[in-house]
């Protein structure tokens, strides 16, 4: 346990990375948004979703811990399995943390009524209808999935190189319009639109929870014969 808190340390060390790059993308996303909403000359509630923009950027982070990284920590005799468990960690903490930004974000919304004028970004209704913790979680599993999407792809890079990584996002975006052209076939849509509105955000959030940590473990078995 002491030498995977110490991988941490060294995921830390940049807390550029981690820490100060999301919070000025979060905090210009949400300046942004809120001189555009005083643009927009209606009373009526205005959502965007530049509150995006930071989750984005853990793809990119999670891209940047295992090509980064990984090469340094193996000069420090770090094993496989340390490296990968501390940047999971690390992943969890950075993510927790995003979370509760947007939560402390959703409430200055509401205090202030959407910044004097009415303009939302980290408060959206559908995503706090289960209440703020729910909202967490919602959060926390977009930034901690799109953090190991991006360490599963650069995982797949270190092991097989750019014609498997390639070959594996085609496969993906296959699988993912097969299943819209069988499900526009077969007249699906009603039914799944019906199950999403049916598990709200933190249903989907949890479920995606699942896929995340389904993902964690092909990131593993590719990791352990990766090269720094």
């Amino acid at each position: 346990m002491r030498r995977t808190l110490n991988v941490v340390r060294l995921q830390m060390i940049n807390r550029q990375t981690f820490i100060w790059t999301p919070l000025i993308i979060l905090v210009g996303a949400t300046l942004l948004s809120i001189l555009v909403y005083a643009m927009i000359p209606v009373g009526t509630p205005k959502y965007g979703g530049a509150g995006q923009a930071p989750l984005w950027y853990f793809m990119a982070i999670g891209i940047g811990a295992m090509t980064y990284t990984f090469p340094f920590s193996q000069a420090l005799s770090i094993t496989r399995r340390e490296f990968f468990l501390g940047t999971m960690l690390t992943a969890v903490l950075a993510s927790a943390l995003m979370g509760v930004l947007f939560l402390i974000g959703g409430g200055i919304e509401v205090l202030t009524h959407g910044y004097g004028v009415n303009g939302y970004v980290f408060y959206l209704d559908w995503l706090w209808e289960a209440g703020p913790i729910g909202a967490f979680v919602v959060y926390f599993t977009l930034a901690l999935g799109l953090f190991v999407l991006g360490f599963t792809g650069a995982t797949i890079f270190k092991t097989w190189g750019l014609t498997v990584l390639t070959i594996s996002w085609v496969a993906v975006a296959l699988l993912l319009v097969g299943l819209g052209f069988l499900a526009t076939k077969l007249d699906w849509w009603g039914g799944f639109w019906e199950g999403v509105m049916t598990l709200g955000a933190l249903g989907l959030a949890l479920w995606g929870l699942v896929v995340t940590v389904g993902l964690m473990g092909i990131s593993f078995l590719a990791f352990r014969r990766a090269l720094p």
